[in-house]
């Protein structure tokens, strides 16, 4: 299945005109990444990205734009939810690799190669009928 993405042109809501949208996703989370052609910094849910998130979680959000080194060179607005802080760091980064394709096509083998445009599969497995959890089963006696 496909993610609907967008360029969008004009200026709407007092915002830099052109943008690339992308959908970026891990876990539960989900991060809809506005890239603006126009402006420098990162805004998560309406707050900076240093207050919303710690430093080691930050160079794994820029670490697409550092690989193609254009970190100063866009304003990227993004709208997460769901999951921890760590998947959503992750979903983050995901919508940003794809924004930058549309952006760029020639960026996509630089950034497969990375990986940062493969959707990590993996999930929480679920509860399994008879056991405790997905794989823990209840304590087992002979007699």
């Amino acid at each position: 299945m496909e993610e609907p993405v967008a360029v969008v042109e004009g200026a709407e809501d007092g915002k830099p005109g052109r943008y690339y949208e992308a959908v970026g996703r891990r876990k539960t989370s989900t991060a809809r990444v506005r890239l603006f052609t126009k402006g420098a910094g990162i805004i998560i849910n309406k707050k900076d990205i240093a207050v919303y998130f710690p430093s080691h979680l930050q160079r794994i959000i820029d670490a697409p734009l550092r690989k193609m080194k254009t970190a100063e060179k866009f304003k990227i607005e993004v709208l997460v939810d769901g999951g921890g802080i760590h998947s959503q760091a992750e979903a983050i980064r995901h919508g940003v690799a794809r924004a930058l394709v549309l952006f760029n096509g020639d960026f996509q083998k630089r950034l497969k190669r990375s990986g940062y445009l493969k959707r990590d599969p993996r999930k929480k497995e679920r509860r399994t009928f008879g056991l405790k959890k997905a794989r823990k089963a209840p304590r087992w006696s002979k007699r």
